[in-house]
């Protein structure tokens, strides 16, 4: 009795031992970690983290999909308090100056460009988290109007402009001039190629004449000698016939 349980227990213990080889562990230590994010994509989320912290803390608590263009402006005038920018008032005597000889008690704020630049990421990252373009907030109407009056008015109390960049022309046009030039040239040629034999023989006659009057400088011993009356070259040559 005890040798067929000692028998049955030995059978379990090996059919649990085989049952554990045959499990697949799979090997981790070969898979590549995911590449870094970007700086852009980094800012990207940093952004649109401290945004849903934003609206955590908003009151009365704001869900996303019920958020619209009036609470955007709502977070980008919360965001001037952490602003670095000097932004001059109407009163101060630097106003307008871009380089301010002392300093003034104007307050601090977002810079124009930092918001625009807030605003892309955002409405990008709202894309992506599956909201749709037509409600996108950080797209609509009333945010572009605060940022185009934001960008004036520092730009008059900073004394900046903040000029549009240049585009550069297209080298289409530069490319087609020389292309017709190179085909005035081509056709010059060919109507060079299609002269008739009695053009090209009254063009070898003029040619003649000037070289028999001396009007090419380094043929002039040449025409020298062919001129004496003396030399009897000039009876043999058929050159100016």
């Amino acid at each position: 009795m005890s040798a067929a349980i000692t028998n049955c227990c030995t059978t379990a213990t090996t059919t649990a031992t085989h049952g554990y080889n045959n499990l697949y562990i799979p090997n981790t230590s070969h898979v590549s970690p995911p590449p870094p994010l970007s700086r852009y994509e980094s800012q990207k989320r940093r952004d649109w983290n401290t945004f849903g912290q934003y609206l955590k803390n908003h009151r009365p608590p704001l869900h996303l999909s019920r958020c619209s263009g009036a609470h955007v402006l709502e977070f980008l005038r919360y965001l001037d308090q952490f602003g670095k920018t000097k932004v001059h008032t109407n009163s101060c005597p630097f106003f307008g100056h871009p380089h301010p000889p002392a300093p003034c008690p104007c307050p601090l704020k977002q810079a124009w460009g930092s918001l625009d630049a807030l605003i892309g990421r955002l409405r990008a990252a709202f894309e992506e988290h599956g909201g749709s373009p037509e409600t996108n907030p950080f797209g609509a109407r009333a945010v572009r109007l605060y940022l185009r009056e934001v960008r004036d008015s520092q730009a008059k109390a900073r004394g900046i402009a903040y000029d549009k960049k240049k585009r550069k022309k297209p080298q289409a046009q530069k490319v087609s001039a020389n292309q017709e030039h190179e085909n005035d040239h081509c056709s010059n040629s060919g109507n060079n190629n299609n002269m008739s034999t009695h053009d090209l023989f009254a063009q070898d006659q003029r040619f003649n004449v000037q070289v028999s009057e001396g009007r090419f400088e380094g043929l002039g011993m040449v025409v020298g000698h062919l001129s004496d009356p003396r030399s009897s070259m000039i009876h043999h040559m058929s050159f100016f016939n």
